[in-house]
């Protein structure tokens, strides 16, 4: 029997999937990626079985006696990683540290707490100029000549990571160039890392063309559909991912760079929340369900194990009914609850459900919504790749600082 990854349900097309004109263009649109995905100087070639890594993995293997990895970034270049981290941690059993912002008492406790000999470091930057990127690396203080524990990720290019990593011949992993940061985790910027942390790589790659093929690319049509009517509508403005699954949350801060930088242009877009239920059930649902009908959920939920049953028996009536559950019956129950009362209230939404949560199931996850954000943006009249409003923000920085 076939192992089943992921499951979804649609709650948002009976009003947003209508013209005929998208629908055939959704059509030229898939087809003219599947045509195009095994070139190599095609952002979509990520997801093809024909993606070349630009090392040799055995080169790698040397790398791997590190039990402590630290990993500098920003955004896509590391927002992946991460979720692949915490999606996997159950099977990791090395000690991971992010540096993806900006946060002096971070550094400062890492290296009162670390010998930083014991530790491999992984510098990520597409154009090998970000500025965030550059200062953690030398405020970390670990550069010098001919260093053992450091790798390079950037773009094979005149940049200021790949002359540092030539002046003190460190490592080099080639960033490809077409590949933009947000839909990277897939290639070098994600595997090289994930590889290093014990991950099954080829695993993580071994699913990705599954919503190309017609019987299971339905949900992904009528999905990119609704999703670019409702958008082009600008009638919802939110778009909040109820969570109540732990081990997802990173992986939706990775969707929500995905989706907030690649749709939201030309006075479009939905601002994606991430909210971590039943957490926030007693904190932003009242607003969710009361407040502005400007928004649209998305629900996720893994299978998880029962777990030891609620003993309550004799100690009081009023709850019985938690007599003999487990806590993951009670997460199921409320996420029930919040899609009887969303369906109640014509608030649109769709819901997806893991069966597993292992490589596959996480390459799988990654490869839809690389597919649906980009075709969104396409179907809505919008560049999906490009960000030309946070590049002002890069422009005024660097002249601040100069």
């Amino acid at each position: 029997m076939k192992k089943k990854t992921f499951l979804h349900k649609n709650y948002l097309i009976n009003n947003y999937y209508k013209k005929k004109s998208i629908k055939n263009y959704f059509d030229k649109i898939l087809n003219k990626i599947i045509k195009n995905i095994d070139f190599k100087r095609d952002i979509y070639h990520v997801l093809s079985n024909k993606f070349n890594l630009s090392f040799n993995i055995n080169d790698l293997k040397k790398f791997r006696k590190f039990k402590n990895i630290a990993i500098v970034g920003m955004g896509g270049s590391i927002l992946g990683t991460n979720a692949i981290h915490d999606f996997l941690k159950y099977k990791i059993k090395k000690k991971v540290t992010f540096f993806d912002n900006l946060d002096k008492d971070k550094i400062n406790k890492f290296q009162k707490e670390n010998n930083k000999k014991n530790y491999l470091f992984i510098i990520i930057s597409k154009s090998g100029n970000t500025i965030e990127t550059i200062s953690n690396f030398f405020a970390l203080n670990i550069l010098k000549y001919n260093a053992k524990n450091i790798i390079i990720i950037t773009e094979r290019k005149k940049n200021f990571l790949s002359m540092i990593s030539k002046k003190y011949n460190l490592p080099f992993i080639e960033h490809k160039h077409f590949i933009g940061g947000r839909y990277s985790v897939l290639s070098e910027v994600g595997l090289v890392p994930a590889y290093l942390m014990g991950v099954n790589i080829k695993k993580l790659r071994s699913n990705l063309r599954k919503y190309f093929k017609k019987k299971e690319n339905f949900f992904l049509k009528e999905s990119c559909i609704a999703l670019s009517e409702i958008i082009n509508e600008k009638k919802f403005r939110s778009l909040i991912f109820i969570n109540y699954s732990p081990k997802l949350e990173k992986f939706l801060f990775w969707c929500q760079q995905l989706i907030a930088e690649s749709l939201g242009k030309k006075n479009k877009g939905l601002l994606p929340i991430v909210s971590n239920a039943p957490k926030d059930h007693h904190s932003l649902l009242q607003l969710y369900l009361d407040g502005p009908k400007d928004k649209i959920f998305y629900i996720f939920h893994e299978k998880e194990r029962k777990g030891n049953k609620l003993n309550l028996k004799k100690i009081f009536n009023k709850f019985d009914f938690l007599h003999d559950k487990n806590i993951e019956q009670v997460k199921i129950a409320q996420k029930n609850a919040l899609k009887k009362t969303l369906i109640n209230n014509k608030i649109p939404f769709r819901e997806f459900n893991l069966g597993s949560t292992d490589e596959q199931t996480l390459g799988e996850l990654f490869s839809y919504f690389i597919l649906e954000t980009s075709i969104v943006g396409k179907l809505s009249k919008i560049n999906p790749f490009d960000q030309p409003a946070v590049e002002q923000v890069k422009v005024f920085t660097k002249k601040l600082l100069s």
